[in-house]
């Protein structure tokens, strides 16, 4: 039988509690029931005054973005018309059904007014991450990082070129160090120490909309100016730490200030694992000097596609010379100021060789065969990928960091942003990765009792 339901319900007065329409079993309970929020109070005393207006809550401020990027609603305008209609956040702000919701603009003004310039949202991220850690619920031996970008919210046709700069690299004072050590151990006279202070420059597009971000190119077909998000992740899916730098900063020079961010919060890992990107000579000096165990993949030779690949020429470390593939010697010749040894082949000798074609192209029929003087630390790296305990930490990427990025962009609004310039998005970067600690918190502590 056809039935049909009254609309005149619509109407009807009801004696309800607002508790009676949150599911037992909803997310912003298992949030409320995880977390004690009353620990912000702390953190902004001193950015309230003891006089004037009464302020809105500090708590629900702070609870109004947490909603926003735990349940990745896209802006804070659409955030507030959520909390209008929306039982369980006002449950989880504690507010009644006749209580006025704040304007959407109140959050903002509040970050330009008290917020901005402080350390607010990383305390708020750490404390999140504290009650993982006493709920024992981190798993930080293997830590796992990796950057991804996040479209920044500028068009990629407004811009200008400028001219700036190069960024000096961390570690370029202990290279010129090496440099001149290595060449003083091969009877070299070191470099002066002016000579490795020249002034390089380079053309980049800086957004006229976003001039903190950075023109990213990944293909032919993505071209845009973007963020970099950069994390470190334990075994578990916790973040431990968090970076953001304009797009077309390279994934490398983040790692070490990761690793320092993960030894002075929760401690020395015993690993680490990355991509291609972070397998460098510097990056594997780091980790092994600082006893940590570099879980890095398979990268193929950067050398030309015909004739002899490098790895054809052996070193003999005996000897510090390498032999090539027609039993020739090429001796030390010099280390330059880029921090690479150049070992090269005797001309008259090259001239008459059958392998003159495959070897080298050289005017002067000369090899040249550079190694780094960190060299010995990336074959070690390399010596180490062979274990079958560190193919186990590296094949852990993708379930760890590779997954906490992939629900970040498609669970939690990190796909683009509508944000603009550094310091808001490394707020955004903050309070998304706290939600998302906050939620795997919340969803693994429910009804779960606490070891002892």
């Amino acid at each position: 039988m056809l039935t049909k339901q009254s609309s005149t319900q619509r109407d009807q007065l009801e004696m309800v509690a607002l508790d009676q329409l949150v599911p037992e079993d909803h997310l912003v309970r298992k949030i409320e029931s995880a977390i004690d929020f009353s620990f912000i109070y702390d953190l902004v005393q001193d950015h309230y005054s003891e006089i004037g207006r009464p302020s809105i809550d500090p708590v629900i401020l702070i609870k109004l973005p947490l909603i926003q990027y735990t349940f990745g609603i896209r802006s804070m305008r659409k955030t507030i018309e959520e909390v209008q209609t929306n039982m369980a956040y006002r449950w989880f702000l504690g507010y009644g059904f006749y209580d006025k919701v704040p304007h959407f603009s109140t959050f903002g003004k509040n970050y330009e007014r008290r917020f901005k310039d402080t350390d607010l949202f990383e305390q708020i991220f750490y404390r999140i991450l504290r009650t993982a850690a006493e709920k024992h619920l981190l798993s930080a031996e293997h830590v796992f990082i990796d950057s991804t970008h996040v479209k920044a919210s500028a068009n990629k046709r407004k811009f200008e070129k400028k001219v700036v700069r190069k960024e000096t690299r961390a570690y370029q004072r202990k290279l010129e160090e090496e440099i001149n050590q290595d060449r003083d151990d091969h009877n070299k006279k070191p470099f002066p120490p002016d000579s490795f202070k020249k002034e390089e420059e380079k053309e980049i597009k800086q957004s006229t909309t976003d001039p903190d971000s950075g023109y990213y190119v990944k293909d032919e077909r993505t071209k845009q100016f973007a963020y970099s998000f950069h994390a470190a992740v334990d075994r578990n899916g916790f973040v431990l730490g968090n970076i953001v730098t304009p797009g077309n900063e390279h994934d490398s020079h983040l790692l070490a200030p990761l690793v320092e961010m993960v030894k002075e919060k929760i401690g020395k890992p015993v690993a680490v694992a990355a991509d291609a990107a972070y397998k460098t000579p510097w990056i594997s000096k780091y980790l092994l000097e600082q006893g940590v165990t570099p879980a890095l993949p398979y990268t193929r030779p950067r050398s030309q596609k015909e004739g002899f690949r490098k790895d054809d020429y052996v070193y003999d470390e005996y000897f510090d010379a390498y032999l090539c593939p027609a039993n020739e010697v090429l001796p030390y010749s010099t280390t330059n100021k880029e921090g690479y040894r150049e070992y090269k082949s005797p001309k008259e000798i090259c001239k008459s060789c059958r392998y003159l074609s495959m070897c080298t192209g050289s005017k002067n029929h000369q090899k040249v065969v550079t190694r780094h003087v960190w060299q010995n630390h990336l074959e070690e790296v390399e010596h180490l990928r062979q274990h079958q305990h560190v193919k186990q930490i590296y094949a852990k990427r993708k379930e760890t960091v590779e997954r906490v990025f992939a629900d970040a962009k498609e669970k939690h609004g990190m796909r683009w942003t509508t944000l603009r310039g550094l310091k808001k998005l490394s707020m955004q970067a903050m309070l998304t990765f706290a939600a998302m600690n906050l939620k795997k918190i919340a969803r693994w502590s429910w009804n779960r009792p606490i070891p002892a």
